[in-house]
């Protein structure tokens, strides 16, 4: 059965120490493993009990703790021969922390382009914290800020005692902007036990709500700033799936670095079913298919969230794409 891969991250000082500290200590998370890169803050000799395996420890909450030394395919392999020796406990999800710099492209296309992993892990959710007492000046001089805000399917907004109400509804109005669907909620107020926390993301049983939430999001034209838009694209009549999925590979080889996000549902010529798609900067995951349609409604939707990138010129080439071929050149 294949392990979620759930995600930390957030800009330095964000408050992910705090939050992971609280998580290890909850039995909740009893059947998880932790990776933390070796840039992580949190200390960890208060919370050890025992060692099981070597760069491998045991937490009270039954939580293992691993230390990435490595590259993170080949701590996650070394994992998953340690628990098939009986070297580990049985393990359900792994929870990895990711340094304040990191960009989440290139964890996601590790698990998304790797045959050796896919058979093992796929990815649960990326939770992104965000510094309620930096996030403006983050947002202006840091584009990793951005690009954690946009691959967020959880928004955990920390520091929101030290800034005022009003500073605090704009930040979430900010986010709501960059990020609609992804929920938002108080770091402080998030356990172990939190079901939104440790969901499945787009490939487990609440797609369908997700997918809906998102369907709903509306474009915006100027942002300040991270130079970031949401653009929306949508088709009532069913298109080729082959040939889309020609122009989105085009698409994202020539403009990947500038589509931070990218998500749709498709109707497709000769099938019932809704078809998802959903990726991050040159990485795109593998398409799902829905039983149903989340609100009824028919008809093809993409949502793309750029940085340095006209929406317009999406706009064009998916006409462009539109057009029969004798009109195309």
């Amino acid at each position: 059965m294949s392990i979620p891969l759930n995600v930390i991250t957030g800009f330095l000082g964000s408050g992910k120490t705090t939050l992971l500290k609280r998580l290890l200590s909850d039995q909740a998370l009893g059947d998880t493993v932790v990776l933390i890169n070796e840039f992580g803050e949190v200390g960890l000799d208060h919370l050890l009990i025992e060692a099981i395996a070597p760069d491998a420890i045991l937490l009270p909450s039954g939580c293992v703790c691993c230390s990435v030394r490595g590259d993170l395919k080949a701590a996650l392999l070394t994992l998953e021969g340690r628990r098939q020796r009986g070297e580990l406990p049985a393990f359900r999800r792994v929870l990895l922390e990711t340094t304040g710099l990191a960009d989440p492209a290139p964890i996601l296309a590790t698990l998304a382009k790797d045959a050796n992993l896919r058979g093992h892990y796929h990815l649960g959710l990326m939770i992104t914290v965000v510094d309620a007492l930096h996030a403006e000046l983050q947002e202006r001089l840091h584009p990793e800020w951005l690009a954690q805000v946009a691959a967020a399917d959880r928004l955990l907004l920390s520091k929101d005692d030290l800034v005022p109400g009003d500073v605090l509804e704009q930040l979430r109005e900010r986010l709501m902007q960059l990020n609609g669907d992804a929920p938002q909620r108080l770091s402080r107020d998030v356990g172990g036990g939190d079901e939104l926390l440790w969901g499945e993301g787009l490939g487990g049983a609440r797609i369908e709500a997700e997918v809906a939430r998102w369907q709903l999001l509306k474009p915006v034209d100027s942002l300040r700033h991270s130079e970031a838009q949401v653009c929306c694209l949508s088709l009532d009549e069913p298109l080729d799936w082959m040939a889309f999925g020609v122009w989105l590979s085009m698409l994202l080889r020539c403009h990947g670095e500038r589509i931070l996000r990218v998500k749709g549902i498709l109707e497709v010529i000769n099938s019932e079913q809704p078809i998802v798609i959903h990726g991050v900067q040159h990485c795109l995951h593998a398409p799902l298919h829905l039983p149903r349609w989340p609100t009824g409604e028919r008809g093809s939707r993409l949502v793309f969230i750029v940085r340095g990138l006209d929406p317009d010129l999406l706009r064009r080439s998916f006409a462009a794409f539109l057009q029969p071929p004798g009109l195309a050149a």
